[in-house]
């Protein structure tokens, strides 16, 4: 046997390649179809627990600066004091609602605003008409 040191070896890849091409195109056309599904086992829920909707507790502010507070009357001047012993009796998950007329002071509202707050409610709201 006889070697050609001289002579180099070529190497022939286009059969690899239109065979991976043939398989990327499968693949392309494929991938979309595939679903991919895990079962989840959940557990089972409570039934006798029940959703209880929490009323919303809505302030009133007028143009005389009188406060209302579901149907009470409260003075501006210590509805911090006052407004922070009334929530002792309202559920703190309750939404507040403050209502103010558009002609009062910003610093009025974000007063009664900043008591609410400060009474423990979390989920404070201001209404406008729109």
């Amino acid at each position: 046997m006889i070697y050609d040191w001289e002579d180099k070896p070529e190497l022939n890849i286009t059969p690899l390649v239109d065979v991976m091409l043939v398989l990327l195109a499968i693949l392309m056309v494929i991938a979309p179809n595939i679903i991919y599904e895990e079962n989840i086992k959940l557990p089972q829920g409570s039934i006798s627990k029940q959703i209880s909707k929490i009323p919303p507790v809505h302030i009133t502010i007028d143009k005389e600066l009188k406060i209302m507070v579901n149907k009470d009357n409260f003075d501006l001047n210590s509805f911090e004091d006052n407004f922070y012993k009334y929530s002792r009796n309202l559920d703190f998950k309750a939404t507040v609602l403050i209502s103010a007329d558009k002609s009062l002071d910003y610093g009025i509202v974000m007063s009664v605003l900043a008591a609410v707050k400060l009474s423990g409610f979390s989920e404070v709201s201001l209404a406008t008409n729109g």
